[in-house]
Order: C-alpha cells, then structure tokens, then sequence
C-alpha cells in the first residue's frame, strides 16, 4: 500500500490504486488485508481503477477505539472521498456486509456489487450458531487468547478440526492472531448473521450479489436474497465456484457490471 488518507475518527488508512476506467473499491473479509483481494484488483486493472485497502486493525491501517461498524462506514467514506468523491463498491464475503450497509448508508456509491455474504439465516441452525460463536469470541479476545479466536472462526466456516490444528503449526498462524481482533469487527458487520432486508430496500444504486456454482446451497440462497431484496438487484452464479473465487472467473464478470 503506498497511499494513505485518514477516516473521520483520525484512523490512518492505507490504500494503493491500480489501472484505469471506472473507480471501485475492494473490500476484503475476515481474517484478510487488501493484499487479499489485490489479485482481483489486477484482472479488473485493463478495464477499472480498482482500489484495494487494509481495513481497520489490521495489515498497515491503523485502528481506534472504540469500535463500531459505522465508523467502517465512515472508512469506506473516506477512502471514496480520496479517489475522486465516487466509486463502486465491492465485498467479498463479510466485506460484502460492510459493502450493503455503506450504500444504504448513502454513501456516493455508483453500484455495489457482492459475493457469498454469508447471512446465517439460510443455514440449518444458523442463526443459534452465530450467536453461540458471538459469546465465545467476545470471551476469548477479552481474555486475550486470539489463537482461540482464530480457531472459533475457523470452526463457524466449516474447515476440517484437523486442518485446523495443522494451521496452529504453521509459520502463518501468527499473521492469523496479528489480525485476530477484527474477527469481532467482521462479527459485527454480520449483524448477528441476518439478511437486513430494510437497509438493502434502501439501497438506490444497482446491486450486483454472485455466488459460485459449487459453493454449498446456503450461501446461493442467501446471494439470491440479497438481489431480490434491493430494488435493482441482480443475481448470477458462477459455475463451478467456491467460496475461494478464482479473480480471473469472477473478474470479467465484475468488470462487466461495472464499466459496462
């Protein structure tokens, strides 16, 4: 990241801007940083200026006390405010939350486009999990045991106990615990896991919510949700994707919507 601009709070925030056409912002999920995401951010760079950022808490962004998803919001507002006063917007899973909430917010959002926001609501017992996965987050990172934290989430997305405990004994996993704070921010943005059917009726701008063809039917039935409860909302599948989207599936797809 070799820019940076400052949120409404003073949070420094760290930003880098690739490629040319129309400007949309990238926004990460749990557990990553805008290098996450800066793969996609090339295969739009030919067609888009595609800006990737580390969120609060994480990677070179600062952080500030005390949290709330608004100031989030107020993140992404300044971050559009630095790029020329407007932009689309993109998220990937809770990023995509985050993503919902600031375009209802009113936020100069020409189009907000999503993947696999995965509102527990569509999910057998989902709704109980998260709130069961909330109480032992907010225990773990209050008692400072961010490798707990970590391991909660891991669990809730469904990875394998064993993968799991192979993770704990890798070099990566101390990156993983650096970052493990925002986990409560990402929890947050989910609002408890619940499709806001209200904010995404007040979204005004085009809504774009994809979901891979191979990803389990919960998550497509919670992307088909999001398009049908925003106004302008359009749904598309990809087929044979996962929740990991490959950049150069889901690139020419995004590109589309936005430049086109």
């Amino acid at each position: 990241m070799d820019k940076k601009t400052t949120s409404r709070d003073g949070t420094s925030l760290a930003y880098g801007v690739i490629g040319q056409g129309p400007t949309v912002i990238l926004v990460s999920g749990a557990m990553s940083t805008g290098g996450t995401v800066l793969p996609l951010a090339h295969r739009l760079a030919d067609r888009c200026t595609a800006v990737v950022y580390d969120r609060r808490g994480r990677g070179e962004s600062g952080d500030t006390a005390p949290y709330a998803v608004a100031r989030e919001v107020e993140d992404l507002a300044a971050l559009i405010d630095a790029v020329g006063g407007a932009a689309a917007l993109f998220g990937v899973s809770s990023g995509g939350a985050l993503v919902l909430e600031a375009a209802a917010s009113g936020l100069p959002v020409r189009q907000a486009a999503v993947y696999e926001v995965p509102f527990a609501d569509f999910r057998a017992g989902g709704a109980e999990q998260m709130t069961e996965y909330t109480a032992n987050l907010d225990e773990a990172l209050a008692d400072g045991r961010r490798g707990d934290a970590v391991q909660l989430f891991l669990r809730l997305t469904g990875l394998a106990e064993e993968m799991i405990q192979g993770a704990r004994q890798s070099p990566m996993w101390a990156g993983m615990e650096a970052v493990a704070p925002s986990l409560a921010y990402d929890n947050a943005v989910m609002g408890g896991g619940l499709l806001p059917r209200e904010r995404l009726a007040a979204i005004s701008v085009p809504v774009l919510s994809v979901a891979g063809g191979a990803s389990p039917q919960w998550l497509r039935e919670a992307g088909r949700a999001v398009a049908e409860a925003a106004p302008q909302g359009t749904y598309s599948v990809l087929e044979g994707q996962t929740h990991m989207v490959e950049p150069d599936v889901l690139g020419p797809v995004l590109a589309e919507f936005l430049a086109g």
